[in-house]
């Protein structure tokens, strides 16, 4: 049951509310069960849609805060070399000569089975095992099936260089 605001309730004395129960008190009155704190659905309701905006704030300023969530241009440049190289689910490595439309410098390579294959976009494309590699080079690698002679797959390794 809820009360409103017209209601009077004194503890020690009785109270005027409707279904008064008489439980005692450490003070010798009695109080109702509707005399205990209650909360309005309303305001129940009110009080969780505040907590939950201001999760929702705190979340979203951590995420500012954050450093940006770039995809790396090694990563997405295996991803739109690798369909073009790829026949069925296996690399193909004849089919890596016709990787064209390379954004940066990018050096991609196929090894597999003793044997390696290699596009580069010109001059300044990164070496893959540069060990001296500046934070502006990006190395990706994926693990793939290629075909090292007809009928015969094996695994290997798809890498990609990029300078940016």
């Amino acid at each position: 049951m809820s009360r409103w605001s017209g209601d009077s309730v004194r503890i020690g004395l009785e109270s005027r509310t409707r279904g008064n129960t008489g439980h005692a008190t450490a003070g010798g009155g009695t109080v109702s069960r509707t005399d205990r704190a209650a909360v309005e659905p309303v305001a129940a309701l009110v009080a969780v849609l505040a907590v939950g905006a201001a999760l929702g704030l705190y979340v979203a300023a951590i995420d500012d805060a954050m450093p940006e969530h770039d995809r790396p241009v090694a990563e997405a440049t295996l991803d739109r070399i690798e369909p073009g190289v790829t026949v069925g689910g296996v690399v193909d490595p004849e089919r890596l000569a016709g990787v064209t439309r390379l954004r940066y410098a990018t050096t991609v390579e196929v090894r597999a089975g003793g044997e390696t294959w290699r596009i580069d976009s010109g001059a300044n494309a990164p070496a893959l095992d540069d060990p001296f590699a500046s934070d502006r080079i990006a190395v990706a690698r994926r693990t793939v099936t290629v075909r090292v002679a007809p009928g015969r797959n094996v695994r290997g390794t798809l890498r990609a260089a990029v300078r940016r």
